[in-house]
């Protein structure tokens, strides 16, 4: 997943008490190893997220046909329906802009003002109706409300019709500054919060009513595929547990994941849970928690040829509705070595901070 920082957005956003809020707070959910190390990687990968030209390069470099693009997680959910929604309608026509100087081989997601569900709409009916946008990113929780909170029904309903993609990627952690040290802020936190907001969703018997919405996580799905059977067994002991009408593993194959979980034996369980026609590839291009051999990677865990053409191609062909507007060659190699990446990309930016957030990059 890679990230698109726009300078219009934080234009927009800079001098207001809870934009300087979230920075201090994201900066201290980070020991202070970790905040010089996040800003000196930033500065080091600045070209590959400004770039169009280098990122083509770079994805030709690993085998890459295409590469779904969309903002960094920063959402900026506190904010009221005037700035809400000019942040949004900045950050998606930046990056459909994005997209459309990428030769056919960038596709956008953008970002919607959730706080303020009839805003969202109709945000989210403009990204993908009239700027091409295949879906939004969305956070884990929405300034302190959950995904499944009923004020979003909505805006689950309009992404269902609109057969868009809704991918799921925490911004920072709930869990504060207990995983400030040894950077747990992302290696633990991030998949735990995945988890927990794919929980609430299927708990809260989001994915009942509304069996058509097209919910892609990030990590793997975190935790949740590999300890769903504890869910399970809650479901089936506790009334207080039955938002959900069937067994909550089972609504884990009506979800999409990446495939960015770093081990064979983790891949292979992931296809287990969820089935291979639910699962992608991605990179987290071009960041230190990111992988420059994805295609090995997913080769490595030994699946079927079937299973692993699908991962590597088909499934986000599919996912995207892209199979119609590729070339033959395009989707059967979904990127020309048999890859398909949901990464997140490009600043605008010309130069890179020097101070300022520390930003929790996967």
């Amino acid at each position: 997943m890679v990230n698109l920082l726009v300078p219009g957005a934080n234009a927009l956003a800079d001098g207001h008490p809870r934009e300087a809020a979230d920075a201090a707070a994201e900066l201290a959910s980070f020991s202070a190893p970790s905040v010089t190390a996040n800003q000196a990687q930033l500065r080091r990968v600045w070209p590959q997220l400004t770039s169009v030209a280098r990122r083509l390069a770079d994805l030709d470099a690993i085998g890459v046909d295409v590469q779904v693009v969309g903002p960094m997680p920063m959402h900026r959910y506190w904010a009221e329906p005037s700035l809400a929604g000019k942040l949004a309608t900045v950050i998606n026509e930046a990056v459909a802009a994005h997209c459309a100087g990428g030769a056919g081989r960038l596709y956008g997601l953008g970002t919607l003002p959730l706080q303020h569900p009839g805003l969202a709409v109709r945000e989210l009916e403009r990204a993908v109706a009239g700027l091409g946008l295949k879906g939004v990113s969305v956070s884990t929780s929405v300034d302190g409300r959950e995904l499944s909170d009923p004020a979003f029904e909505p805006v689950w309903e309009a992404a269902a019709g609109l057969g868009a993609v809704v991918f799921v990627h925490p911004w920072g952690c709930s869990l504060g500054g207990r995983l400030g040290a040894h950077f747990l802020g992302n290696t633990f936190g991030q998949p735990a919060e995945t988890a927990l907001a794919l929980s609430h969703l299927i708990f809260a018997g989001v994915l009942d009513r509304h069996p058509g919405l097209r919910l892609l996580a990030a990590h793997g799905g975190g935790f949740l595929p590999t300890y769903a059977g504890r869910s399970d067994h809650a479901w089936s002991q506790r009334t207080d547990a039955r938002g959900c009408a069937s067994p909550p593993s089972s609504y884990l194959r009506r979800i999409w994941y990446d495939a960015l979980v770093y081990t064979p034996r983790a891949l292979r369980h992931l296809v287990e849970a969820a089935g291979a026609d639910k699962v992608v590839l991605g990179t987290d291009y071009p960041f230190d928690m990111g992988v420059t051999d994805p295609v090995e990677r997913a080769a490595a865990a030994g699946l079927p040829a079937a299973d692993l053409t699908a991962i590597l191609s088909g499934n986000a062909a599919a996912l995207f509705g892209l199979s119609s507007s590729l070339t033959s060659h395009q989707v059967s190699g979904w990127a020309f070595a048999s890859a398909s990446v949901i990464d997140f990309a490009p600043p605008c930016e010309e130069n890179p901070p020097s101070t300022g957030m520390s930003w929790p990059l996967r």
